[in-house]
């Protein structure tokens, strides 16, 4: 059997890189024409946060709180969006419903019935005009 080369893992190197460079990176991510990962991988940066630290201290955003920081699930957004849009409609059934007694019991005329009367002033002749409903 012949004797197998034992390779030392390489070594990690440092690399400065300038500040043009830098700025460079940050304004492409900052323009959306790259995330900070792509940048990182593109440009052959060795950290992991290289990039995001660069973001954070010459950027222009805040990167800390960024939405698009965050990776976000569209089947998981969908949902949420499903299950506001439920409530809002709920809302909107109920305060429908309120409106609905309130005039019953109390007589009132809280939704207010613009399209009969500016059907009204539509059809009445142009010497004849009042103020609009809606002022």
């Amino acid at each position: 059997m012949k004797d197998k080369e034992v390779k030392e893992p390489g070594k990690r190197t440092q690399k400065n890189y300038s500040l043009a460079f830098k700025l460079a990176v940050i304004a492409e991510v900052e323009k959306g024409a790259l995330t900070y990962k792509q940048a990182q991988v593109n440009y052959g940066i060795q950290g992991r946060s290289t990039v995001l630290v660069w973001l954070r201290k010459h950027g222009r955003i805040n990167w800390e709180s960024s939405p698009t920081m965050k990776k976000d699930n569209p089947a998981k957004k969908t949902r949420e969006l499903e299950a506001k849009l439920k409530r809002l409609e709920q809302e909107k059934e109920l305060l429908n419903r309120a409106n609905y007694i309130a005039d019953e019991q109390f007589a009132t005329d809280i939704r207010k019935k613009y399209l009969p009367l500016l059907s009204k002033a539509a059809d009445k002749p142009t010497g004849e005009t009042k103020a609009s409903p809606l002022d």
